[in-house]
C-alpha cells in the first residue's frame, strides 16, 4: 500500500467526484444522484439533502480537478486554501467499521466542506511524498476521466477496466473476414490447420 487506506479512499473519491462533471455529462444532476454518490462512497455525517448542498459539491469539483494539472507549488496552494477556508482541525477518530483515521472537520460540517477537507488531507500526503505524477488522465481515446495510479510500478493508464479493454480490443489486429463456405462456417473446420 502506497498511502494509508483512508488516504487512498479519499484520493479515489476525489477522482470519482471530479469525474461526475467531466466529458460533457452531468452525473450529479439532482439531489437524488448526490445521495447515490454519497451512499456509494460511504460518507458519514450530517446532510441537508437540498439544492444548496448539491451546488456546493458541484463547485468543489473544478477546484479538485485543477490538482491533476498542477505543479507541486500550485497543488500545495490549492490544498492550503481548501484547508484554510474550511477551518480544518485534524483529529484522530474511529467510527463505523473504520479504525483510527484523520478527520479534520466535525460531522455536522457542510458536506462540501467535509469532501474538500478529506481530499485536501489526502493530497497533502501525495504532495509531501512527491507523488503528484500518480495523478493521471485516462489514456483511452474516448475518455477524459481522471484517476489515481496507486500501482507499485506506476503503470496504470486507464480510469477503469472497461476503458482498458476497449483500448486493447481496438488495438488488437483483427484478421480479415473469410467468406462463409458451403458448410456454413468460416475458415477451417475445427481441428484442421490452415495451409
Amino acid at each position: 500500500m502506497l498511502f494509508a487506506h483512508d488516504t487512498e479512499v479519499a484520493l479515489a473519491n476525489a477522482a470519482a467526484l471530479v469525474n461526475t462533471g467531466r466529458g460533457g455529462k452531468e452525473l450529479l444532476p439532482d439531489v437524488a444522484a448526490l445521495d447515490e454518490f454519497i451512499a456509494a462512497w460511504s460518507w458519514t455525517g450530517s446532510r441537508t439533502h437540498d439544492q444548496a448542498e448539491l451546488d456546493a459539491v458541484r463547485r468543489l469539483r473544478p477546484r479538485l480537478e485543477r490538482l491533476w494539472d498542477a505543479d507541486e507549488d500550485e497543488a500545495a496552494e490549492t490544498v492550503n486554501a481548501l484547508l484554510r477556508e474550511t477551518n480544518a482541525l485534524p483529529q484522530l477518530v474511529k467510527h463505523d467499521h473504520w479504525d483510527y483515521h484523520l478527520h479534520a472537520t466535525p460531522p455536522d460540517a457542510p458536506l462540501a466542506d467535509r469532501m474538500a477537507v478529506e481530499a485536501a488531507m489526502a493530497f497533502t500526503d501525495v504532495i509531501r511524498s512527491g507523488q503528484l505524477d500518480r495523478l493521471r488522465r485516462c489514456a483511452a481515446a474516448h475518455c477524459d476521466d481522471v484517476h489515481i495510479d496507486l500501482s507499485k510500478n506506476r503503470s496504470r493508464r486507464f480510469c477503469s477496466v472497461s476503458c482498458a479493454n476497449r483500448t486493447n480490443v481496438a488495438a488488437y489486429p483483427h484478421p480479415p473476414r473469410r467468406s462463409t463456405g458451403a458448410r456454413g462456417f468460416r475458415g477451417s473446420p475445427p481441428g484442421l490447420a490452415l495451409r
